[in-house]
């Protein structure tokens, strides 16, 4: 078979998705939607990996905030070099509660204070999965104060093995905390639930009307990342996320907020892989770069 005439063919059939269920809000301004791209599973330097952003057509970049001071340098001259935005991550995986706490506080302390360039946000990977509520409500408290004090948006994000790990956790966790915004990783999500959580609409609303940033990965019943979104048979998990982002995208357009968003398909072991050669199935950055596109096309008029 011709690659390059079964790939078109993929790609039209993807486009064709999206077009046929186009978003119902769109916004005017194309300074209202941030999209972002990953440095996960990116092979060089962070100057190489800002130049190749840059070059794709991203608006800046998301990434872990860098514990010393050389990376933080080497970060900042890089952003300035490429003028692009940025969004930190923070978070700990220590498995001790005090220590975990600790190190989250530092590197959100540090993350809201210490930079050359503001974030336009900072995502949380926070707690434990098998951290207690009140363990875990720490973290809300701490970044809510943080956020107040340095005018920076904290959004904790609907991650496997954090606190907000499965949905219906998620709406506790909501409805005790009226300050609680998230990042939605909804792929995580179908994982957990086994569903495109189709028994879990009220909840899922719920979330939604907390979302400040999105993390564009598709997940299905049986995993956190399609092998490749373009191709035909993962229709059905492509219009349930674009269902998500598309209500997301109706708050802001109404609110007036910029929404931010990290096209952020993984690497292998995320991106599945062949037996023995583990040979990736597809070309993350060209997914990345393709959501990129597709999030422009379909949100900005």
């Amino acid at each position: 078979m011709n690659t390059a005439l079964a790939t078109a063919g993929i790609l039209t059939g993807f486009e064709a998705i999206a077009d046929e269920h186009a978003a119902p809000f769109r916004f005017e301004n194309k300074m209202s939607l941030k999209i972002l791209g990953t440095n996960w599973g990116y092979e060089g330097t962070t100057d190489s990996f800002c130049a190749a952003v840059k070059k794709e057509g991203y608006d800046g970049i998301e990434m872990w905030w860098p514990s010393s001071k050389e990376k933080q340098t080497e970060l900042f001259s890089a952003l300035k070099k490429y003028d692009l935005e940025v969004g930190y991550l923070c978070g700990s995986g220590e498995k001790d509660y005090a220590v975990h706490l600790d190190a989250f506080r530092k590197s959100i302390n540090e993350a809201t204070t210490q930079f050359d360039k503001k974030p336009l946000y900072i995502n949380c990977h926070s707690g434990k999965d098998f951290f207690t509520y009140e363990q875990n409500k720490a973290f809300i408290d701490h970044t809510t104060e943080a956020s107040s004090k340095s005018g920076i948006p904290i959004y904790h994000e609907t991650h496997r093995g954090r606190m907000l790990f499965a949905a219906h956790v998620t709406r506790n966790f909501i409805e005790k905390n009226p300050e609680l915004r998230l990042t939605l990783d909804v792929s995580h999500w179908c994982n957990v639930h086994e569903s495109l959580l189709q028994d879990q609409q009220e909840t899922v609303r719920l979330a939604l009307s907390r979302v400040g940033h999105i993390h564009s990965r598709i997940g299905h019943e049986e995993g956190p990342q399609v092998n490749d979104p373009r191709a035909p048979e993962w229709e059905a998990a492509v219009k349930a996320h674009l269902g998500w982002w598309d209500a997301v995208v109706e708050q802001k357009v109404k609110s007036g907020g910029i929404l931010t968003v990290l096209t952020e398909f993984g690497p292998p072991n995320y991106l599945p892989t062949l037996p023995y050669t583990n040979q990736p199935l597809a070309d993350q950055w060209a997914i990345n770069v393709h959501m990129m596109h597709l999030f422009r096309k379909r949100y900005i008029r």
